[in-house]
């Protein structure tokens, strides 16, 4: 279902002109051939107050962005595990403080790499066990191939992670071959963004006894009206799904060089299901569910969560208080890390002056590999969506713009 203007702007505090500011700022990064084509999506008070589309879906073709279109939302993927999570914590399925070993017993004696180089690393046993709440904060000590920052992260690739999970193995698999290799760090003790999500969507199949698939379908995606959302795409929609983009040396963007590869495994399910980044989406299926956190938990009659429980996940949760400044090792985030902690799924803006930009204190949001974004404010009872195909995420500073180009339009 396409998305579309609810609401005139100035009815919730919003100056059209400057909301049109969005759209001719980033307009001219298509313009410059920086990104394929985009669509943005601002509401406050739940109603949709901007809506913009600009540029292709598919640049070869002249296929253009449409308000249907549908994504690769990558991490963007992770808060809907994080709600899978603790959808089953408030049934009283575990407790924070459990350890990953009782749900993947693979997790238990885990060793911690402490020297040496990837095709001899040395080890010492993990001074922590690793805990649910540690995958929830990205402290786990788990690490993503693609980081290309730390031997551990070699291993990773040498163990075939390189473009996410390992082809030949289902999400059980995965999560064994993740145990088997050293950690960065001690559980608890560092921030690092990793396959920690994807292990969370393992102990949801466990804990629910489904798929992650069909635990998302029937628990998440069908009460709050999603239909657009899973891990493959129908293919009668194929003409919908937009081109995966990546930027070259100079910035612009070119086809994925695996493009025909991608392009026909949307359309199957993959063996391995990623709660870490394996979704497609719409901007009204993203739109519905980040409605559904602004209203701490319910939409239209539907309650995945309890109001305590979004409120307790939209707090910074990082050992000690610290920021991500703080705690990071320097591996790459979807967010910049000055002011901001993280939550059980989500960065927390907590200073925004420290963060230099625009926005408000309790924001909460991620985004994706391919420049995806959201956020939540509920200070302004507001979100914000941003949705086009260019990987990396890093290649343009979308996110730090969007927030100050949509907080400038406000003037109630």
């Amino acid at each position: 279902m396409p998305v579309e203007i609810e609401v005139d702007p100035g009815e919730v505090g919003f100056d059209a002109a400057r909301l049109r500011r969005i759209d001719r700022h980033f307009a001219q990064y298509v313009e410059a051939g920086e990104l394929p084509g985009w669509l943005v999506l601002v509401a406050r008070g739940g109603k949709i107050a901007h809506l913009a589309t600009h540029g292709m879906r598919d640049v070869e073709s002249g296929a253009p962005v449409r308000p249907d279109t549908l994504f690769r939302i990558y991490s963007m993927t992770k808060p809907i595990t994080s709600t899978a999570i603790m959808m089953l914590h408030e049934e009283g399925a575990f407790e924070l403080t459990d350890p990953v070993s009782d749900f993947i017993p693979s997790f238990a004696d885990l060793r911690v790499y402490t020297g040496g180089t990837a095709r001899a690393p040395q080890t010492r046993p993990a001074g922590e066990e690793m805990r649910i709440w540690h995958l929830l904060t990205h402290t786990s000590g788990l690490t993503y191939a693609f980081h290309y920052l730390h031997p551990v992260d070699e291993l990773y690739r040498r163990a075939g992670f390189e473009y996410g999970m390992a082809a030949d193995l289902d999400l059980a698999g995965c999560c064994d071959e993740w145990a088997s290799l050293p950690l960065l760090f001690d559980p608890g003790t560092a921030w690092n963004y990793s396959v920690a999500t994807d292990v969370l969507g393992r102990i949801v199949e466990v804990a629910s006894g489904q798929t992650l698939d069909e635990f998302f379908r029937t628990r998440i995606f069908e009460p709050l009206g999603m239909t657009d959302t899973g891990f493959a795409v129908d293919r009668a929609d194929a003409d919908r799904l937009a081109t995966l983009y990546v930027a070259d040396p100079q910035g612009r963007a070119r086809r994925h060089p695996r493009h025909d590869e991608a392009f026909e495994a949307a359309f199957e399910l993959p063996k391995a299901l990623s709660g870490g980044g394996g979704l497609f989406s719409s901007a009204n299926d993203y739109h519905r569910f980040t409605q559904m956190l602004l209203r701490r938990g319910e939409l239209d009659g539907a309650r995945l969560l309890g109001s305590r429980t979004v409120d307790y996940m939209t707090r910074n949760h990082l050992p000690g208080g610290a920021d991500l400044e703080t705690l990071a090792l320097g591996a790459f985030s979807e967010a910049a890390n000055a002011g901001k902690g993280f939550g059980l799924g989500f960065s927390v803006l907590e200073d925004p002056v420290a963060g230099k930009v625009l926005g408000s204190a309790g924001e909460f949001a991620w985004g994706g590999l391919a420049s995806t974004a959201f956020w939540v404010d509920p200070a302004e009872d507001l979100t914000v969506l941003f949705l086009t195909q260019l990987m990396p995420s890093s290649t343009h500073p979308i996110r730090s713009q969007l927030h100050q180009l949509v907080y400038q339009a406000l003037v109630d």
